[in-house]
């Protein structure tokens, strides 16, 4: 079924797909079962990719219409307002990724311009400025979450190279160099209506707030219509993808383009994931999970997904991950069977972790996880420096000389694991001490290799239950 939302403006409509039952659109003769026939929309919306098409009544008949008759040009902006992309990202790069394996042509915008005026959509306050060399710093980042994860698509997830869209990764930036504010005000800003610019529901919701709106928050809108209209001009663009929270935006950007060139172009929204708990996916707690692998591991991203709950579980499969939907309902039928071996976790994990880090992440996600939860001795001796430095992130890293004789005890000592005197010694002898995780008892044992020191010329010591201290032994 249809309803259209924001009020006073044109109007969107929620599509609901369903492929075993009929809908039809409000107000519209059209019949929703055509859009089973249109091949990559009916199957982004059967995944939940896909949440609203602008303008009305485009996702059923002018727009898989338009993508049917040769590749086009789709884009998404990342503004750069840290240096790295997070989970809650991930479906907007995944949707450009399936527009790019149906032959299309995809454009990731990095907003260099637009991240140092701060876009309100979404938030209760003013974002903090960014200073040029910060955005800078950020802009590298997030050019490299994005080349690793089209090259990472590319490499594990297509059949056919060959018929893969182009990709193009573009910085708002360069085109706004030459612009100054009464040049780009004059010229571009007369287009735009204050009645209609105010109704935007992220402009709304600030202003009823008790901060208000600054005017440079205000003027976002301009900018992201403006970086529209120029893709529309520099290779055609027809569509822009984004979060449900900028759909103001993608109005004004169509509004904009309609009134310069009288050509029609289109926006799609893709949903706000939330967790069970109502939390943004990859935010819980305030804590977000990192596309890139210095601000989160591949062991900690696999973690994150292996643990979502089985209420989540089928619809992050279908969201995440290529597979095809006839895989995911066989991979819940077996993960039905016996849910405590959470296999579709594990299957969703896995999947994930290969876009985002590859297969070389993926296996280094594995031996993490098995270095830490089921004590693997062959997992921990197979790690690298960096990988046990990921896994125990909060644990010291040092680097020592293996002076013949040394001793559980001087091993401890030297890293100030232990305090000094009788009490470190007790500590050692009443089992408070795991090496390579072993318990050990006999502060006076010497250091063997092949036992104490892996094959790597690592050493693990963990005193209680969660401090960890890795070695690294120089001479060896």
């Amino acid at each position: 079924m249809a309803t259209p939302i924001a009020r006073g403006c044109p109007r969107v409509w929620k599509l609901s797909c369903h492929p075993f039952k009929k809908y039809y659109l409000n107000r519209s003769n059209f019949h929703l079962s055509v859009i089973y026939n249109n091949g990559l929309l009916a199957s982004l919306y059967k995944r939940g990719v896909l949440k609203d098409c602008f303008p009305e009544g485009a996702g059923q008949v002018q727009l898989p219409l338009l993508l049917q008759s040769g590749s086009q040009t789709v884009y998404c902006g990342f503004d750069p307002t840290a240096d790295s992309l997070h989970a809650g990202n991930l479906l907007a790069i995944i949707g450009l990724l399936h527009f790019r394996n149906a032959g299309h042509n995809v454009v990731a915008l990095i907003g260099g311009a637009t991240a140092q005026i701060g876009d309100p959509s979404g938030k209760t306050t003013e974002r903090e400025p960014l200073s040029s060399d910060v955005v800078k710093h950020n802009e590298s980042g997030i050019r490299e979450s994005l080349h690793r994860l089209f090259a990472n698509h590319e490499l594990y997830f297509c059949s056919d190279p060959k018929k893969l869209g182009t990709t193009s990764i573009m910085n708002n930036a360069k085109w706004y160099k030459g612009w100054n504010v009464v040049t780009f005000l004059s010229d571009i800003g007369r287009h735009f209506r204050m009645g209609t610019m105010l109704s935007r529901h992220s402009v709304q919701s600030r202003l009823k707030s008790a901060e208000g709106m600054s005017f440079t928050e205000f003027s976002y809108q301009l900018f992201q219509a403006y970086d529209f209209y120029h893709l529309n001009q520099l290779c055609n663009c027809k569509i822009q993808l984004g979060g449900t929270d900028q759909l103001g935006n993608l109005m004004t950007g169509h509004e904009f383009i309609q009134k310069k060139t009288n050509s029609d172009v289109y926006g799609l929204t893709i949903p706000l994931i939330t967790t069970s708990m109502g939390d943004k996916l990859g935010k819980s707690a305030g804590n977000a999970v990192w596309l890139n692998r210095d601000r989160t591991s591949p062991f900690e991203l696999y973690q994150y997904f292996l643990r979502q709950p089985d209420n989540s579980v089928e619809r992050y499969l279908r969201l995440f991950t290529f597979l095809p939907l006839a895989e995911v309902d066989k991979v819940m039928e077996v993960h039905l069977q016996e849910p405590g071996k959470r296999t579709a976790q594990k299957r969703l994990a896995a999947e994930v972790t290969k876009l985002v880090h590859g297969k070389d992440g993926l296996e280094s996600a594995k031996r993490c996880t098995n270095a830490l939860y089921h004590s693997n001795l062959q997992a921990l001796e197979q790690m690298s420096d960096v990988e046990l430095q990921e896994l125990f992130r909060e644990a010291p890293f040092m680097e020592l000389l293996l002076e013949p004789g040394t001793t559980v005890l001087d091993a401890c000592r030297h890293i100030q694991a232990i305090p000094d005197g009788p009490r470190g010694y007790r500590m050692v002898q009443d089992g408070g001490v795991w090496i390579n995780h072993q318990r050990t008892e006999s502060p006076q044992q010497v250091l063997t290799p092949g036992h104490h020191i892996l094959a790597n010329g690592l050493t693990l010591i963990r005193v209680g239950k969660k401090n960890y201290y890795i070695l690294k032994w120089l001479n060896l």
